[in-house]
């Protein structure tokens, strides 16, 4: 059978993405990320009006209440292996994965990613590898040094990256199979980046020929077509670059939009895992891919609110006190006293008719007062449809409650918080497992990490491929990405205190190593053990001869960690001793 020509790849890949681009604008998929993008940053009115309008942003409120307590702080992530042998790589590369994170800005990229999940209903995270090289002329402190035989200039190549990344993706950016309804039975996938001209037509990774063919496609990063405005250089502008992956062939290849030919012809997919996008999904809507996300919800109900203040502003605004009056009954001197807005003022009245004759107040239009109360109603609304309660949002109730009904409803309010949590909990973990995948397959040479050692001192520990190798399971302990309450922490901390005090009794318990526990993790003192002092032996019953060491009334003593394996004890100690060094 013949091989299928470039060309038609070509020509198969670009109707793909034009098919899902015609898909999203006609679900209206587009339109709906940027209509809540704009609810999330104030723009809810599509219109310029010259009149008052008011605008209370509860949007803004409910994803700054959300995000932050399930993505504030540094995860915990954990490596466990899946064979006895991998156990000593296995906290290698637990340490490497968590230092990853904090040293490689992952944090503030899964963030972005969350936030866009809350706004947008999904969010993608990006990862890869890259390793960055680059020419150094400074030897022995000299900007170039010469070589005293030859005459000519030396040189060495510095690593300057040689690293997994993962990146946050615009939402707008990334193109599925329309076919799909769910990233398990996606046929191909897409990133659509774009780069300015020039760079492209210099980046020697891609094709010489078919870079220098590529054309402009916007004037500026999100601009439009460039036949709205003429580009006068032909190497400035944006090209729109194509990253398209081959699921089901398991191909990726790199294209232009405008030009001609693969800048990076179909090849194999360089990564182990497969495509490298990690999907972040809020709210999963049956046979659909795209999920829904909070704001979509309660966007009517932050019109409606808007439009009910608005109409409170205004009918404030009209409100103003009038009188009737005669006018026969005061002249010029009693009329300038009567709009006066002094107090005590005597307003002079010309004829003899009664008081109640002369002046009256004018009926006012008054609006009922449930009309005030919908705002209130809304809110509430708003806070029901969300799951996000006035106690999230730093509200106090107006009802008296007792300590065990707030903690009732506030463990309510967190159910949905915590089905959020775990879903950014699972996509922690895949992350951090393709990011161990990735140095596995691409890492060269020898690295540094830094951990926090049981002390709270940091340690350095060196690295390289064969110390990562191995399959392991990755999660990441519940609840360390939220935020932390210090007065909870230490209330169960004492907790866990009161609870054990019968067991201490018993003699069961190692009340040094739960003193430890409870300054360490109760009141964050990073070097318990120097509060605390070593237990004094036990003294034999008066009478009874002492045992012999290693005896207990005649029964061995067993050793002190008898369940793990005598080649996980020897990876054990290579890492001690790994550390030491």
């Amino acid at each position: 059978m013949a091989r299928k020509p470039l060309s038609d790849y070509l020509a198969t890949y670009r109707k793909k993405i034009d098919t899902s681009k015609r898909w999203r604008k006609e679900e209206g998929y587009d339109q709906i990320w940027k209509r809540m993008s704009d609810l999330y940053r104030g723009r809810h009115y599509e219109y310029y009006s010259e009149s008052d309008r008011l605008l209370v942003n509860i949007c803004f409120s409910t994803v700054n209440v959300i995000v932050p307590s399930v993505a504030v702080n540094y995860p915990k992530i954990t490596v466990n292996a899946t064979q006895p042998e991998s156990a000593a790589q296995a906290v290698i590369a637990e340490a490497v994965v968590n230092y990853w994170w904090r040293h490689n800005n992952i944090k503030d990229e899964f963030k972005q990613a969350v936030k866009d999940m809350i706004i947008c209903g999904h969010g993608w995270i990006k990862v890869g590898y890259r390793y960055v090289e680059e020419e150094s002329f400074n030897i022995d402190g000299d900007d170039v040094s010469e070589d005293v035989e030859g005459g000519e200039t030396t040189s060495r190549t510095v690593v300057v990256e040689d690293a997994p990344f993962a990146e946050r993706v615009s939402p707008s950016d990334v193109f599925v199979d329309p076919d799909a309804t769910s990233m398990k039975d996606i046929a191909w996938i897409a990133q659509r980046i774009r780069r300015p001209l020039r760079e492209v037509r210099t980046d020697k990774r891609y094709n010489k020929a078919a870079r220098e063919a590529v054309g402009a496609m916007a004037i500026s990063r999100y601009g439009d077509d460039p036949s709205v405005r003429k580009v006068r250089d032909k190497d400035e502008g944006y090209a729109e670059i194509w990253e398209f992956y081959d699921v089901k062939n398991r191909l990726m290849c790199v294209f232009a939009e405008a030009g001609d030919g693969f800048l990076v012809k179909p090849m194999k997919m360089p990564y182990s895992f497969g495509q490298p996008f990690v999907m972040l999904r809020d709210y999963d809507v049956p046979d659909q891919f795209y999920p829904i996300g909070e704001l979509e919800a309660i966007e009517p109900l932050q019109k409606e609110l808007n439009e009910t203040r608005t109409q409170m502003m205004n009918h404030r605004k009209r409100f103003a006190r009038k009188w009737l009056y005669k006018e026969s009954a005061f002249d010029q001197l009693g009329r300038t006293a009567l709009e006066s807005d002094e107090d005590n003022v005597m307003v002079p009245v010309v004829g003899d008719d009664a008081l109640g004759n002369v002046i009256a107040p004018m009926p006012a239009v008054i609006n009922p007062a449930d009309f005030y109360n919908q705002s209130n109603v809304i809110s509430a609304d708003i806070d029901r449809v969300s799951g996000v309660s006035e106690f999230m949002r730093g509200g106090v109730s107006e009802i008296r409650r007792t300590a065990t009904e707030s903690a009732l409803l506030q463990d309510a309010a967190n159910a949905r918080t915590a089905d959020k949590l775990a879903t950014v909990e699972r996509g922690i973990a895949e992350v951090g497992r393709r990011l161990l995948i990735l140095a596995q397959q691409f890492m060269t040479g020898e690295q540094v990490a830094r951990i926090t050692a049981k002390s709270g001192e940091p340690v350095w520990v060196k690295y390289d491929r064969d110390y990562l190798a191995g399959d392991f399971d990755f999660e990441v302990v519940g609840g360390s990405t939220q935020p932390v309450n210090e007065s909870f922490r230490r209330q169960q901390a004492l907790q866990i205190v009161d609870a054990m005090a019968p067991f201490a009794g018993a003699g069961v318990v190692d009340m040094g190593k739960l003193a430890a526990y409870v300054l360490q993790f109760g009141f964050g003192v990073k070097s318990p053990e120097q509060f605390l002092q070593a237990a004094p032996p036990p003294q034999p019953p008066v009478g009874q001869p002492a045992l012999p060491s290693g005896e207990m009334g005649g029964v061995p003593i067993p050793p002190a960690n008898p369940t793990v394996p005598q080649q996980a004890e020897a990876g054990m100690a290579g890492f001690d001793q790994s550390l030491q060094t």
